[in-house]
Parts: C-alpha cells; structure tokens; sequence
C-alpha cells in the first residue's frame, strides 16, 4: 500500500501541472487572439461589428473558463470539480462562438461578396476565428478526457508557476477592461451597435464630435 501512495502522487502532480500549464496557454492564447481584434480596431481603423464583439465576449469566457483552473493552481491544488467548471465553461463559450463565427461566414459565403474587413493570409478574421473555436473545442475535449478524475492534483508552489498564473490572469483583466471600454466607446449611449458601424458613437454623443 505505501508503494502506491507515491506514485499516485506523483501522476496527480504530473497531471496536474501539465493542466495548469495548458490553462496558462489557453487563457494567454484567447486573450492574444482579441489583441488581435483590437489592433484591426485601433490600428488598422476597422470597426468591429455586432457579431465580431460576440465572438470577442464569447473568446473572454472561453479565456476565463481556464482562468478558473489557473486561479486554483496558483494555491497549489486543482480539485476535480475546478478542471469541469472551468473546462465546461470554456467549451460552452467556444461553441457558442462558433456558432457566432459560422453565422458571419455564412453572410459573405455568396460569390462576389468581399466579406467584411480585411484578411489575414486570405481569410477573414471571423473565418479564422471559427476555425480557432474548432480547433479549441477539439483541444478541450482532449484535455477533459483527462480530467475526468474527482482526486485533486497538485501543482508546484513555486515562483514559477505562480508567476506565470498571475501574469496570465492579469493579462486576460487587461485585455476584458480595454475591451469593455472599447466597446462602449463604439455604441455609446445606444442599446444596439449598427450592423455596419462608422464611427465611435460615444464621441458624437458626447458632443466631442459633430
């Protein structure tokens, strides 16, 4: 019996933190992939659309999803229940932005259609969007197959970890905040966004603009 204690042990904390690792790079991957957005918005002066916002939402929650294993790393223990709450959450938002992400497709799917925005490496952002919330789907369900177990796993304490958790975290309630602002910026005092948007509606409503 004291045979198999330490290796059981030493699975769970290699579990456990190629989990914790693979939530670190989930929530820093999403987070990057609204940069993304928001450098098309900032940068390049392309106004995000209802659905392009929808999909930024729904890409945040799937980053919050694994903030929530994340989060419980960083004290060292993950419990089973953390993995399928954070992992569930995950997979609700990314099929959900799929969904979002299909439904723009199919609005410039026509011959003819130069679809809305620009490209990247021939696809438009909503394209390559849907394709990431695939790829994610399939990646967490891996990841899950995994996680199935109700024992706790354990995670270094070490700088490292907790270093690189909070930095993720940190990162991800950046990149929420600038968003939020961004998106109030683009409808302003209005219950809905145009579905081709021109302008930042707040500055005119403001009176900042004419």
């Amino acid at each position: 019996m004291s045979s198999i204690l330490p290796e059981a042990s030493v699975e769970g904390g290699l579990l456990g933190r190629i989990q914790y690792w693979f939530a670190c790079f989930f929530v820093v991957g999403w987070t990057g992939v609204v940069c993304g957005g928001l450098y098309y918005q900032f940068v390049v002066w392309e106004y995000p659309c209802p659905l392009c916002i929808v999909q930024r939402m729904f890409m945040l929650l799937a980053a919050i999803g694994a903030g929530v294993i994340v989060r419980r790393g960083i004290d060292g223990q993950i419990a089973g229940r953390d993995y399928m709450m954070g992992w569930g959450l995950a997979l609700i938002a990314v099929i959900a932005g799929s969904f979002a992400s299909w439904r723009q497709t199919m609005l410039h799917i026509l011959p003819g259609d130069k679809g809305y925005g620009s490209e990247v490496f021939g696809l438009h952002l909503y394209v390559w969007a849907w394709i990431l919330f695939q790829t994610s789907v399939v990646a967490i369900g891996l990841v899950m197959a995994f996680a199935h177990s109700t024992a706790d796993r354990t995670v270094p304490t070490t700088d490292a970890y907790r270093i690189t958790g909070r930095l993720a975290l940190g990162f991800l309630g950046v990149v929420i905040a600038i968003n939020v602002v961004a998106v109030f910026f683009e409808e302003g005092f209005h219950w809905f966004l145009p579905d081709d948007p021109t302008r930042y509606e707040l500055l005119y409503d403001l009176g900042i603009l004419n």
